[in-house]
């Protein structure tokens, strides 16, 4: 049996022949949901795969998820269930549990395969909520931010709507590579983190880095480039620490502050799936 280390692994892995092809991803997710309609807790995390997925291809940021784990007793709901409505030995009843219970794991895959998911038909990396950049919009309130590797610019989109002057900002040389990279929600000037640091530096207040590369330095440089900075920018990063995202050298570094803010703001970003990114308040 897989360690949960060695699952998040195989979750940081980009290998397309095994990830769920996002043509059918939704189609299967709705047949599932047809087929354990009778079972609430199972249907209620399905729900929130599609609903998520609805307001993503709307160019709407999603709400928060639950976690994405199909509870322990899946089997033991659905074989009471069965018994409820067929007689010991009835064929129909046979059928169906042996329908469900080859089902089950199935799902259990796609609902851990969502993440990968949306990088793939969306490029959200980070999972984006409304209500997360609610929350960061007003912890930012009336000052301004900069976004490094902005991707897609989920981030600054939401805060746009939400009134606050951001700058999204990515060196966008993944576009080439990567289909998603065409579908931008706002418009995202191309500049590398560390010159866009240097442009920006006398105007924000706050920089915001999301999903940084895990074996990439250049969040070191990053942080470096803050603190040398002559105003006192602070930097909200979206990472697992230790884990899939930044440099092991970035989290040694790192001075984290404000901690009962990181909190607040990570009341609206909770992991989904065993990536367990949070966000972090650094300077």
């Amino acid at each position: 049996m897989l360690t949960n280390k060695q699952k998040k692994k195989l979750l940081k892995k980009k290998h397309p022949q095994n990830q769920p092809k996002a043509s059918n991803y939704i189609s299967e997710m709705l047949t599932y949901r047809s087929l354990f309609d009778d079972y609430p807790q199972i249907k209620f995390l399905i729900n929130n795969v599609i609903e998520s997925d609805h307001l993503i291809k709307q160019g709407l940021l999603p709400q928060d998820l639950p976690e994405l784990i199909l509870p322990d007793d899946s089997q033991d709901q659905i074989f009471k269930q069965i018994n409820l409505k067929f007689k010991p030995g009835d064929p129909q009843g046979d059928a169906l549990w042996n329908q469900l219970s080859e089902a089950l794991p199935k799902l259990d895959k796609q609902l851990r395969s969502f993440r990968d998911y949306l990088e793939e038909e969306y490029g959200m990396w980070a999972y984006i909520s409304a209500p997360f950049v609610k929350g960061l919009a007003e912890y930012i309130g009336n000052d301004a931010a900069l976004e490094i590797m902005a991707g897609n610019g989920y981030i600054s989109k939401g805060l746009k709507d939400q009134g606050v002057t951001i700058f999204p900002t990515d060196n966008l040389a993944w576009v080439s590579e990567n289909q998603t990279g065409n579908h931008q929600l706002i418009p995202v000037e191309k500049l590398d983190a560390l010159a866009a640091i240097d442009k920006y530096k006398d105007q924000v207040k706050y920089v915001i880095m999301s999903w940084s590369p895990d074996k990439d330095p250049i969040d070191v440089a990053v942080l470096n480039a803050i603190r040398k900075a002559d105003n006192d920018l602070e930097l909200i990063v979206i990472g697992e620490k230790n884990g899939a995202t930044n440099s092991k050298e970035f989290w040694q570094q790192a001075h984290f502050i404000k901690t009962d803010a990181a909190r607040k703001l990570n009341d609206h970003h909770q992991p989904f799936d065993l990536i367990k990114d949070q966000v972090y308040l650094v300077d």
